[in-house]
């Protein structure tokens, strides 16, 4: 018997294989009626943020959220945050919540490696977003081999806890907490979201590096602000970054 739940007033496409979900979320925007899960077995064409590849061996995990937040784009950014918060509580189902964090801006560690990415892509006119995808892959099974980003290596839920989850499954699974995520967006606004992912913010507290392709900006992580930006504290005084790669 099923114990699937699935969250009312979303839909879903299931998928054998396809180019990447991101892609396939562009494709059927424009004709979009209610938020839409998509979820492919197989990606040949997957990439992560600044057009980096994102390896999506059989077994893992790929889908993409394609919805129509309203508002305009920065605000629509914040569902980043809805997102990780949603990956956190679907992995922590799996895995002990002490080996799991959330590392801004977009990524889920667990056991200091990295087992999910988020991305996020949008269009609009007018200061308004047409619509928003929300791209999620997670090391369910495999962790990708030659990743030369050392400093967060690639890790998997089954080789880090031996427990082994069915990609399909944890789409029901992520999809059910990312419909309360959103909920409470939608009810009580950002600064619950951020108040709960600052509860399982990777260092907090401690000094760590963000790498802007401008300048490394070394300082003592001190929140995530409203906006979604980095504040850290430096020589200089609090900085606020709004993009950025962070290294501890």
């Amino acid at each position: 018997m099923s114990t699937e739940v699935w969250p009312e007033g979303y839909d879903r496409l299931l998928l054998g294989e396809l180019d990447s979900t991101m892609a396939e979320a562009r494709r059927i925007a424009p004709d979009l009626i209610r938020p839409t899960w998509i979820f492919a077995r197989r990606q040949t064409a997957a990439r992560g943020r600044r057009g980096r590849v994102w390896e999506n061996p059989p077994g893992n995990f790929a889908a993409t959220l394609v919805m129509r937040p309203g508002g305009g784009p920065g605000v629509a950014a914040l569902r980043s945050f809805s997102a990780a918060n949603a990956l956190f509580e679907a992995l922590a189902m799996h895995a002990d919540r002490t080996a799991l964090a959330n590392k801004w801006p977009n990524d889920v560690l667990l056991n200091g490696g990295k087992v999910a990415g988020i991305l996020l892509e949008s269009t609009g006119s007018g200061g308004q977003v047409d619509w928003l995808s929300i791209g999620i892959g997670v090391n369910l099974i495999h962790s990708p081999r030659g990743v030369t980003d050392t400093a967060f290596p690639p890790v998997s839920l089954l080789e880090e806890t031996g427990s082994r989850v069915d990609a399909l499954e944890f789409l029901s699974t992520v999809a059910d907490c990312f419909a309360t995520q959103e909920a409470i967006f939608e009810r009580l606004g950002f600064g619950q979201i951020r108040e709960s992912w600052l509860e399982n913010a990777a260092r907090l507290g401690e000094v760590i590096t963000a790498r802007t392709g401008r300048e490394d900006v070394c300082g003592k992580f001190e929140t995530v602000d409203e906006a979604g930006r980095l504040v850290l504290s430096t020589p200089r005084g609090l900085v606020r970054i709004p993009a950025a790669d962070v290294y501890f």
